[in-house]
């Protein structure tokens, strides 16, 4: 049974020769997300400008509306949160709708554990199949309650309270989202709340948290980090600018390696360390990358990132660097297929439970495109190969980041290729396929490419 609409919007990527210009992605996801939540935590108005309108983002401010909280676009497309301070958010009048958004309800189940109000968490098909586990397990030790009992999976109606306990929770598993949900949920415990981890995972929680002004300290520990955050303590709003989304430039950045002669910039792109494993990946790949016009824009390092066509080669990615390049492995195991050698990526649990099993799609949908790969525990082999097939319809499974590495893949195979479905795409990067086009990628739906071929016949 197919898990996609009967309004699947199926799209097509062909062999593709030089790309070239400069582009500006999207605003940055993650920030994205904390930037409309804080603000509404905040007292005062937060003025964010580049905030990525894709769905998921969408969503969370939707969800904030619905919790009381000011969320508008401004006429010169900026946004404005009028925040209501901590424990100022009121219960909602309906369901909370995150649809394909992971981050947006984990950490609002930190905000919501903070008031006293009931909310049930809903989402997309998708969604409600994604472990919530995780983050429920240390809230629920802070005292929130969950009417579900024993489930973890949406929908699920949250019960918070306005006396939450701090606790210190080392966390099992490297989690960006777990680790920000405590964090949130600590905003409204009396005392300090820590958050341990081993491997150090994105941090932009941390830096905006302190940036509208909360306690909070981060050191050394146990050849980890603690991060420590006083509780109540007052956030002031903020004005902060987004920027560029280094997954979504990611897209941009490989289509350059593969394709001959091409050069590209993307400008304005976040690097925090935290999220720049997939370009020190790359580097050692033998691209040709770097980061120009390096910079600080609230509190976040900027740059803007050029990427060369490049005769990459395998290389051993490292279960330690996943953490900082989780959402990119689908995109890395795409150019994999073209580098000399056999790329090896270790520590991949964690793509078994995103917005689809993207172990088995990514090996799926490149055995099919007559690659080489396979997946064995939580490590993905990639052989590369001279050339590459093509000329396969990938199931993307609902899943935008698969649908987007084989659209890039297919700019550098022998024939098409074609993903069921390009809908979802929106949920992250809405201008992907106009950017793509703008330097000079050839996208198109399978029906229009025919027509346009059977048309130069006739010429």
């Amino acid at each position: 049974m197919s898990t996609h609409a009967a309004d699947a919007r199926p799209l097509m990527s062909r062999k593709s020769g030089r790309l070239q210009g400069a582009v500006v992605v999207p605003g940055d996801k993650s920030i994205s997300h904390r930037a409309l939540i804080l603000g509404a935590l905040a007292e005062g108005r937060t003025r964010i400008t580049g905030l990525l309108e894709a769905e998921d983002i969408l969503c969370t401010a939707r969800a904030l509306e619905a919790l009381g909280a000011g969320v508008e676009r401004d006429a010169d497309g900026a946004w404005t949160v009028t925040g209501r301070g901590l424990g100022g958010l009121a219960a909602p009048a309906g369901d909370l709708d995150f649809g394909n958004s992971g981050t947006g309800a984990r950490l609002m189940m930190g905000v919501v554990a903070g008031h006293p109000l009931a909310a049930r968490f809903t989402g997309d098909a998708s969604l409600q199949k994604r472990p919530m586990g995780r983050v429920l397990a240390p809230l629920q030790s802070m005292g929130l309650a969950i009417e579900e009992e024993g489930r973890n999976t949406l929908p699920l109606t949250l019960v918070g309270t306005g006396d939450l306990v701090p606790i210190s929770y080392r966390l099992p598993v490297p989690s960006a989202q777990v680790k920000s949900a405590v964090l949130l949920a600590g905003l409204f415990a009396s005392g300090e709340t820590s958050v341990i981890e081993s491997e150090k995972s994105r941090d932009h929680t941390e830096k905006m948290l302190r940036y509208f002004g909360a306690e909070i300290s981060v050191e050394p520990f146990e050849g980890g980090l603690r991060i420590a955050l006083e509780g109540r303590r007052t956030l002031k709003g903020q004005p902060v600018a987004v920027p560029g989304d280094p997954s979504s430039a990611a897209f941009l950045v490989a289509a350059a390696l593969i394709t001959p002669a091409s050069d590209i910039l993307v400008k304005n792109v976040l690097v925090n360390p935290t999220r720049t494993g997939f370009y020190e990946t790359l580097a050692e790949m033998g691209a040709d990358i770097s980061f120009e016009n390096e910079r600080e824009v609230s509190g976040e390092p900027v740059a803007d990132i050029r990427a060369r066509t490049s005769e990459l080669r395998g290389v051993t990615v490292p279960a330690a660097r996943a953490p900082s390049m989780i959402d990119e492995y689908p995109m890395l195991a795409a150019l994999a297929t073209l580098a000399e050698g056999e790329t090896l990526m270790e520590g991949l649990a964690e793509l078994r439970v995103k917005e689809s099993d993207r172990l088995a799609a990514m090996v799926d949908g490149l055995v099919a495109c007559g690659a080489i790969a396979h997946a064995r525990g939580d490590t993905l082999t990639v052989l590369g190969l001279p050339k590459v097939r093509g000329g396969a319809t990938i199931k993307t499974h609902m899943d935008h980041r698969i649908a987007m590495s084989f659209l890039v893949l297919g700019l550098a195979t022998e024939e098409p290729v074609t993903v069921d479905d390009a809908s979802m795409i929106a949920t992250s990067f809405p201008e992907f396929r106009t950017l793509m086009q703008q330097v000079g990628a050839t996208l198109d739906e399978p029906g229009q490419a025919s027509n346009e071929a059977r048309g130069k016949d006739h010429k």
